[in-house]
C-alpha cells in the first residue's frame, strides 16, 4: 500500500461529479460549522482530472466559508470502475455503524460541562435532549432504585429539566 499524499488545490480546480447520487445540501451547514471549529481535517478525494470522488459536502461547505485552497487526495491509482464503486461505498459503509447512545450521552455531557457548544457535533437540540434525558438521569434523593425516589432529567445544552 502506498502512502497517501495530501495536496492543496484551489476550490476552483475541484469539479463536482454530475451524477453524484447523494443529496448533500442538508449537511452543508453542519459540515461548515465543523470545518470552522476544527479546521479542514478530512481531505477531499479527487481523480487526476480534479473531479470529486468523495467529499462533495466538504467542498460545498468550504465554498460557503470562503475557503480557497482545500486539502485533497488525488486517487489516480484507481480505475474508472473503482472510482464509481468507491463513490458509493464511501457513503454507504458509514450507514452500517451505530451509536452506543449511552456512551454518546456521556461524551456530550462531558463536552457540555466543558462549556463546548455541542450543537457543532451535528446533533440537533431535540436529539441532544432525548439522549440526555434517556441516558443521564440525576437521582435527587440519593436512593436510586427505591420505589419513591424522584429523578430529575436535565439537558445541559438548553437547561430543560423535568421530574419523573
Amino acid at each position: 500500500m502506498s502512502k497517501i499524499n495530501i495536496v492543496y488545490k484551489s476550490i476552483n480546480q475541484i469539479i463536482p461529479y454530475d451524477n453524484n447520487p447523494r443529496k448533500n445540501a442538508a449537511g452543508v451547514d453542519a459540515v461548515a460549522a465543523s470545518i470552522k471549529e476544527f479546521g479542514f481535517k478530512v481531505p477531499v478525494v479527487i481523480g487526476g482530472n480534479g473531479e470529486i470522488i468523495a467529499g462533495h459536502t466538504r467542498v460545498m461547505a468550504a465554498k460557503k466559508l470562503g475557503i480557497d485552497d482545500i486539502p485533497c487526495i488525488i486517487a489516480d491509482d484507481l480505475t474508472e470502475v473503482q472510482i464509481k464503486a468507491f463513490r458509493i461505498a464511501d457513503n454507504k459503509t458509514a450507514e452500517f455503524s451505530e451509536w452506543d447512545k449511552e456512551l454518546l450521552a456521556v461524551e456530550l455531557e462531558e463536552l457540555s460541562e466543558m462549556d463546548f457548544n455541542i450543537s457543532i457535533t451535528g446533533f440537533d437540540e431535540d436529539e441532544i435532549e432525548n439522549l440526555m434525558t434517556q441516558f443521564n438521569p440525576i437521582d435527587l434523593d440519593g436512593d436510586e432504585g427505591k420505589e419513591n425516589s424522584k429523578t430529575i432529567y436535565h439537558c445541559p445544552k438548553c437547561g430543560f429539566e423535568f421530574e419523573a
